[in-house]
């Protein structure tokens, strides 16, 4: 997603000069405008699911997946050990963390109402990062994420957009950190509003008010905890009790893990409430001087929750990833919805599956396994890549990650989060569809630029399976 250049997105370019070559699948759209869906079923896991032998099968196990998600750790520079953060880091290590995020910009940007940010205010934002304040030692703090938060690239909720009149793309959105996360915090911004986090997928600013700071072992052993309830709708939320606030209505998002109070008196109320239509959790607080605390709470038996990962599955794959289907389009996680790097490292940790979180680090981690595509590969050899896509399969092209759900007629298909799509017509002008939302769309059609199609600018194709996993046959 961040550092790779937004043109390169899912909307492909304004076209000029030569078309570009035509896809072996003849480029004709329904009425809705999407090329290749004609059959509102074809929106659905069960319309995908249905075309599967074997969809139950386990692709991997929970100790294969444990294996590989050890490796990434270790072989990913993206990604960071908390354990092995230093309690007091250099000087030297805190400046390359904030000064490697927040880079001063060096084109014009503009607000939510088209004006232009004046040099004023990004002096006062490179102010607001106090670097001068840091301690040749200082202390870490470590803390855990009491509320879903943006993170951003400097210490400031200000919205900054590349052109006027669009603004679904902030330019200092980087990500956002969900309930239970833990971070450590390396320093405070100059209006102490602000917090540079460091976590597990991710170091950028966030807003003090959305973490609790607490002990080590408080706050690592959080995510170790058992038993433990994992989330597995699009979103789940807790039930509203005015007792106790701050885990009152509170999201908890796809794939987050909360520690499950199993031996809760099944008589004994829960902030008020009798527990026995609800599982009884236990959620991260910060209390008025913004200490880390705990404290029961609800989540309905009838949400979208498992006591456990779910299997790693082709059908679970499609069935995790068709619950976003529709979700606005957000930027870093923006709009309270993710992206598309984000929308399908979420599927795949509903599943216990850890992922590099932007688009580029994903493509390339050495802790994934991937074919890479360069200049010297053939359209041909791309099309018959593209042709042999696994279920679940990830296809990375410069901005963007789209996931394979099947084929129909030896074309393959694809679900991905995505501001829009390109196709040519039969008569070789250009469709331009505005998406802005999951969706699903053929592959091989979708156009890149005036000459190159999608499948020609492929970087990588990543798949989620241990080395040695045996493939059961995928289709009838």
């Amino acid at each position: 997603m961040r550092r790779l250049i937004f043109f390169a997105l899912s909307m492909g370019l304004a076209l000029v000069g030569a078309p570009a070559p035509a896809a072996d699948s003849a480029a004709k759209a329904p009425a809705n405008g999407v090329i290749g869906i004609d059959d509102e079923a074809m929106l659905s896991a069960p319309f995908w699911i249905g075309r599967l032998a074997y969809p139950d099968a386990t692709v991997m196990d929970p100790s294969a997946i444990a294996l590989e998600n050890t490796r990434l750790a270790h072989e990913d520079p993206s990604l960071y050990d908390l354990h092995e953060i230093p309690a007091s880091p250099t000087r030297k290590q805190v400046l390359h963390w904030i000064q490697g995020l927040s880079v001063p910009p060096t084109t014009p940007l503009y607000d939510v109402h088209g004006k232009p940010i004046s040099v004023a205010t990004l002096e006062a934002l490179r102010a607001n990062l106090d670097l001068g304040a840091i301690a040749q030692h200082p202390r870490t703090r470590y803390a855990l994420v009491v509320h879903r938060a943006d993170l951003r690239t400097f210490p400031t909720p200000l919205r900054v957009f590349d052109e006027r009149g669009d603004t679904d793309i902030d330019r200092f959105q980087e990500s956002a950190l969900f309930p239970g996360t833990p971070v450590l915090s390396v320093h405070t911004s100059r209006d102490r509003r602000w917090q540079f986090v460091i976590s597990p997928r991710y170091a950028a600013w966030i807003e003090s008010q959305y973490i609790a700071e607490g002990s080590a072992a408080q706050v690592l052993g959080y995510a170790d905890r058992a038993p433990y309830r994992i989330i597995t709708g699009a979103t789940a939320t807790t039930v509203f009790t005015p007792e106790q606030l701050p885990v009152s209505q509170l999201q908890l998002d796809m794939g987050v893990r909360v520690p499950q109070l199993s031996d809760w008196p099944a008589t004994r109320p829960v902030n008020g409430q009798h527990p026995y239509t609800s599982n009884v959790i236990e959620l991260p607080w910060r209390n008025r001087s913004g200490v880390l605390e705990f404290s029961p709470a609800l989540l309905q038996k009838s949400a979208d929750s498992q006591p456990g990962y779910l299997p790693l599955t082709r059908a679970n794959i499609l069935r995790q990833a068709f619950k976003f289907l529709g979700e606005r389009y957000g930027w870093g996680h923006s709009y309270n919805a993710r992206d598309c790097s984000g929308f399908v490292s979420d599927v795949y940790l509903s599943m216990g599956v850890l992922m590099p979180r932007n688009t580029h680090a994903q493509s390339v981690s050495p802790g994934l396994n991937h074919r890479l595509f360069g200049p010297t590969d053939s359209r041909a050899a791309r099309l018959a890549a593209v042709r042999a896509l696994e279920i679940g399969d990830l296809v990375y092209i410069p901005g963007h990650v789209m996931m394979a759900i099947g084929s129909i007629d030896g074309e393959p298909y694809v679900i991905h989060d995505t501001t829009g799509l390109s196709y040519r017509r039969p008569d070789g002008t250009l469709a331009d569809v505005q998406l802005n939302a999951v969706s699903v769309s053929p592959l091989v059609p979708l156009v890149f630029n005036d000459t190159e199609l999608y499948i020609d600018r492929m970087t990588s194709i990543v798949r989620i399976r241990a080395d040695n996993t045996e493939q059961a046959p995928l289709s009838r």
